[in-house]
């Protein structure tokens, strides 16, 4: 079973753009800067050889790494129950021996760059802990420590970008 990607439309809709522009216009450039330094001569002491052909390496790994996101992906957020903690809601919890409260949208990280609030991930310790949780639960997760940060969940709502 894979793991789905839960995104909203506009990183989808980036995503998919990005992928284009690699695959295009990204792809055509790095093939002419290689064209180019190959009129060189010497490879083996040719530096813009070298950092054209690492930084095609890194398109096509990108390029490898959105096909995988946008396979698995699914455009808004799973079913679940107003109070529910899911992927694409913003959730707010009380970090109880910090006496402190965070309030943050529990997505993948494709989402990070186009969120308006801080983004945790559901597979993150935290994540997981609250993952299907609802409003008024109390979990404990672990921190890199080895520590055990308990939490209560205080709110839940749907993301609005």
């Amino acid at each position: 079973m894979t793991d789905v990607t839960w995104l909203t439309q506009e990183a989808y809709n980036a995503l998919v753009a990005e992928l284009t522009d690699r695959e295009g216009p990204e792809r055509e450039r790095l093939s002419a800067m290689i064209g180019r330094a190959r009129e060189e001569g010497d490879l083996k002491e040719n530096a813009g050889y070298h950092a054209a052909k690492e930084e095609q390496g890194k398109n096509e790994a990108r390029i490898r790494q959105l096909h995988a996101i946008l396979k698995d992906a699914q455009v808004g957020a799973p079913d679940a129950a107003p109070d529910e903690v899911a992927h694409g809601k913003v959730v707010t919890v009380r970090f109880e021996l910090l006496e402190e409260e965070q309030s943050f949208l529990l997505a993948s990280r494709e989402e990070a760059p186009h969120a308006s609030v801080e983004v945790f991930s559901p597979s993150s310790p935290l994540g997981t802990a609250i993952l299907g949780r609802r409003v008024g639960d109390r979990v404990s997760y672990l921190l890199p420590s080895g520590k055990e940060m308990p939490v209560t969940i205080l709110a839940v709502a749907p993301y609005g970008s």
